[in-house]
């Protein structure tokens, strides 16, 4: 994987504590929630945060391209690229679960290289960089051992967000693990970095959503890859497996594959 620049990782900080305050200010306040055309929900928290994080990033280099959730993309051919999900969760979030997360990523021709989990209410930030193990703040976390699924405990957001091609997949992954869980977003996935979750399965999802968990859950010794087995790009379809163990993971994609 190639290096990220110590710059851009100053950088990269530097957007997320930008986050924190809008995010602290609206968490648990009674704020309107829009319908987007997708029929997600967004917030003025989502809209300020990431117009927060983009004015750093037209100052500082505004040669990079930027692919956000809410304020759209630009120059995503460019070397390298800033991946915002400025509330990932945006439904735990209106509804006071602290589930809810911060998500910064940049990735160096397409492949993410550096990630930022960042949690203000709990004040909980994972950093991942590229050739660099994950810390939560400031302090190294790694993967837990889980020998297949039948040891495992499993996390996805809802499984009403697979399609018919996608749920069985997951059902047959759940029916195979130790336990399920659903319903934690972005924070499943610091979980499994963190040695407390073991897979977490996906579907439907955008470069946003996942560009910036790759370097988290890699650089904490887990796996986190397409439902082939394929390096996740900002050009990845969407579906995706993070492991705390190879092994599992491999049973996993054989899994899914049918």
């Amino acid at each position: 994987m190639n290096a990220c620049p110590p710059e851009f990782v100053a950088l990269a900080l530097r957007l997320a504590e930008a986050a924190r305050p809008v995010v602290r200010t609206y968490f648990r306040t009674p704020i309107a929630v829009d319908t987007k055309p997708d029929d997600s929900p967004v917030t003025i928290a989502d809209r300020e945060v990431e117009a927060a994080m983009r004015a750093i990033l037209d100052a500082e280099y505004p040669g990079h391209g930027i692919l956000g959730e809410e304020q759209g993309q630009r120059d995503c051919d460019a070397e390298w690229v800033w991946v915002l999900d400025p509330i990932d969760g945006t439904a735990a979030f209106i509804t006071g679960k602290p589930s809810f997360g911060t998500l910064i990523a940049l990735a160096h021709r397409g492949r993410p290289v550096l990630g930022i989990i960042d949690q203000a209410f709990t004040d909980e930030r994972w950093l991942g960089v590229a050739g660099r193990p994950t810390t939560l703040n400031g302090q190294p976390v790694t993967t837990r051992a889980c020998p297949d699924l039948a040891h495992a405990r499993a996390f996805t957001t809802a499984p009403e967000l697979f399609d018919a091609a996608t749920r069985p997949g997951w059902d047959r992954i759940a029916a195979r693990a130790r336990g399920v869980r659903y319903g934690c977003d972005c924070y499943a996935y610091a979980l499994v970095a963190t040695g407390f979750v073991d897979l977490v399965v996906e579907a439907g999802l955008k470069p946003y959503d996942y560009s910036a968990l790759v370097p988290v859950v890699e650089g904490a010794g887990g796996t986190m890859t397409d439902w082939q087995g394929q390096p996740l790009t900002i050009w990845s379809d969407g579906r995706v497996v993070a492991s705390g163990d190879a092994r599992t993971h491999a049973e996993a994609l054989a899994v899914l594959a049918g």
